[in-house]
């Protein structure tokens, strides 16, 4: 799997983190000072990348999370058909087919970002 683990204390805002097994953009960071009887605490909120959903958690700032290792590629339209495209990557010139997503009219040989994770992936870009 691709990921690696880091402390919440190393998180940012822009960042990505995994958040219930789903990779997520963290929207906000914040943290709390340590109490009489405990460890600063932080609270992290962020979106799903493929989902869209909203999630966060409240950790120790010295709790270790997983951070999901996204990978952002180009790729080439080659056909588009029914409300789905061909797409052929320009690094590996591997042919996928995905949804056009809502809001892009793609055209062939129109070059796209896109992020990849798992199998899972996402226009970003046209």
């Amino acid at each position: 799997m691709a990921k690696e683990q880091t402390e919440v204390r190393d998180l940012q805002e822009g960042n990505y983190v995994m958040i219930d097994d789903a990779p997520c953009v963290i929207n906000a960071y914040s943290t709390a000072k340590p109490g009489k009887h405990g460890s600063a605490k932080a609270r992290v909120e962020g979106r799903g990348v493929f989902d869209d959903k909203k999630r966060n958690f409240t950790q120790p700032v010295d709790a270790k999370v997983w951070v999901p290792i996204i990978e952002r590629k180009q790729g080439q339209v080659v056909s588009v058909q029914n409300g789905d495209m061909q797409l052929m990557d320009l690094e590996t010139y591997e042919t996928i087919t995905m949804r056009v997503p809502d809001g892009v009219d793609p055209s062939p040989d129109d070059e796209i970002e896109y992020l990849e994770y798992e199998g899972q992936r996402k226009v970003v870009r046209s």
